[in-house]
């Protein structure tokens, strides 16, 4: 095996789940030549390639490290090290993280700038380790993909031929440059690459990471040949690149090996991590198909014994209700601007049902198992905490957007906030609400922000926003759990 490496990109870690007194985790590398092997106190293991593009190679290396006995744990390719810190039968410490870029070029002046928050987890991570880092979507900004030519020109042509138009072989060789190299710049950032490549990442994309809006256009857009032709281009590179595997043969934790959607569910201890995919199976008219549903109800069995489940929906299931502006939007012929932000809201009227089943099942499972459910997310570009409840049991809503993408200009957060003082009209028996950010007095927080979570070994949860701004604290105490 050739031990001279040219690397692009990489290590990026990824968690796998953990079992028999060992945490198991895959690290993507892209090289341009054979790396080297991957090196523990436990022995060496070989890279597995998985994809190559332009002389560039991606692989991966599957290998494990003890959950428990003194750490951290190091492990090594080539002349890099790096360690991995564990739970150690202690607390969970998470970060979370959403919206790791913007629509247009140019909107920092340098990666240090962009990055600033990055910047500051890395530091918080330095004070006190973190174990696991979940990334809650739109990971990728792909906006820049209209801008390259051949896709440039065909958004100039009129609506119809826009839809019957193939997706040629120029179209395809296009998308995946553009996919391959955005994921290697992205993961290659020097500010984001140490955090990266020694935090283990759960990551679920939403829909910047194949074009913005996918799913909440009309089903004429959305199956026309080069939509299409993108979806499998970006369907491809999500999950080599966000996922450390090829999309037609994912690993143990995700609900269809064979990659017809991207729903997992992971287990670290007590504490359950869940997410749903929100775009493989999303029109205007559903967010989950039956897959999606069925996926669901499999991995909150499969969680039924933790204390705390942790459940990433991409989309906030508390936001403001819009329904003025979805009416109004209605009524105007064509797929407007920002149309599909309020489509793919939960609370959308494209989706109230199937949002009021969500919440309902939700609430009947931490009910009836006796497991305390939080749900996180990101999208809004905001900071904000919502609450969730049936009388029976209730869901905290943290949302945490964006670590990179700038917040809506002030008037904006001002209407939000009016509107924001009302609660959501869900169903009858169920109030969801959005609630003043604890230390701040308002609803939300408006600065790029992350999320720090902490939960302790009764299930307790600890909830920090790190705004560059300003900071917000929630503290959910261990409750009792709800009677069956």
């Amino acid at each position: 095996m050739a031990t001279g490496s040219m690397m692009v990109m990489g290590p990026v870690l990824f968690f796998r789940g953990a079992e028999a007194g060992a945490w198991r985790l895959s690290a993507l590398v892209v090289d341009r030549a054979v790396p080297p092997p991957l090196r523990t106190a436990a022995g060496t293991v070989d890279p597995v390639r998985l994809s190559a593009w332009r002389g560039a190679t991606v692989y991966r290396y599957d290998f494990a490290v003890p959950a428990d006995g003194p750490g951290p744990h190091a492990y090594s390719i080539g002349e890099g090290r790096w360690d991995v810190h564990t739970p150690a039968g202690g607390s969970l410490h998470l970060a979370y993280t959403a919206c790791n870029g913007t629509e247009g070029d140019g909107a920092w002046g340098s990666g240090r700038e962009r990055n600033e928050r990055w910047l500051h987890l890395a530091a918080a991570h330095q004070r006190a380790p973190f174990h696991l880092l979940l990334q809650g979507g739109d990971q990728l900004y792909a906006d820049a993909l209209w801008r390259t030519p051949v896709f440039a020109q065909w958004r100039r042509r009129p609506a119809g031929p826009h839809l019957s138009t193939p997706f040629t072989p120029d179209m395809d060789e296009a998308a995946r440059d553009f996919y391959f190299e955005s994921y290697c710049r992205l993961w290659a950032q020097p500010e984001l690459a140490p955090v990266l490549a020694s935090i283990p990442s759960l990551m679920m994309w939403d829909d910047h990471d194949i074009v913005d809006g996918w799913g909440s256009y009309d089903d004429d857009w959305q199956q026309s040949p080069v939509f299409r032709g993108l979806w499998s281009a970006a369907r491809e590179h999500f999950a080599l690149f966000q996922l450390a595997a090829r999309p037609e043969a994912l690993p143990a934790g995700f609900s269809d090996p064979a990659g017809r959607h991207f729903a997992w569910a992971f287990q670290a201890g007590r504490v359950g991590i869940l997410a749903p995919d929100l775009r493989s199976e999303r029109n205007r008219g559903r967010v989950m198909g039956e897959a999606g549903w069925k996926a669901l109800e499999t991995g909150l069995a499969g969680l039924s014994g933790c204390h705390h489940v942790l459940f990433l929906s991409s989309v906030p299931l508390v936001n403001v209700q819009l329904d003025l502006l979805e009416w109004i939007f209605a009524l105007v012929p064509g797929h407007q601007e920002w149309q599909d932000d309020l489509i793919d809201q939960w609370p959308s009227l494209a989706h109230r049902d199937e949002w009021v089943r969500l919440l309902r099942r939700l609430l009947a499972f931490s009910a009836g198992q006796g497991v305390t459910v939080t749900s996180l997310s990101g999208e809004i570009h905001l900071g904000s905490l919502g609450l969730v409840t049936d009388g029976m049991a209730e869901i905290h809503q943290l949302t945490s957007s964006g670590i990179v993408h700038p917040p809506p200009p002030a008037h904006v957060v001002a209407v939000l906030e009016r509107i924001a003082a009302r609660p959501l009209r869900a169903a009858a028996g169920l109030s969801a609400r959005l609630l003043p950010m604890p230390g701040l007095g308002r609803r939300f927080l408006r600065t790029r922000n992350w999320l720090e979570i902490e939960i302790a070994a009764d299930g307790a949860l600890a909830a920090t926003w790190h705004g560059r701004d300003a900071t917000a604290c929630l503290r959910r105490e261990a409750l009792e759990r709800p009677s069956s």
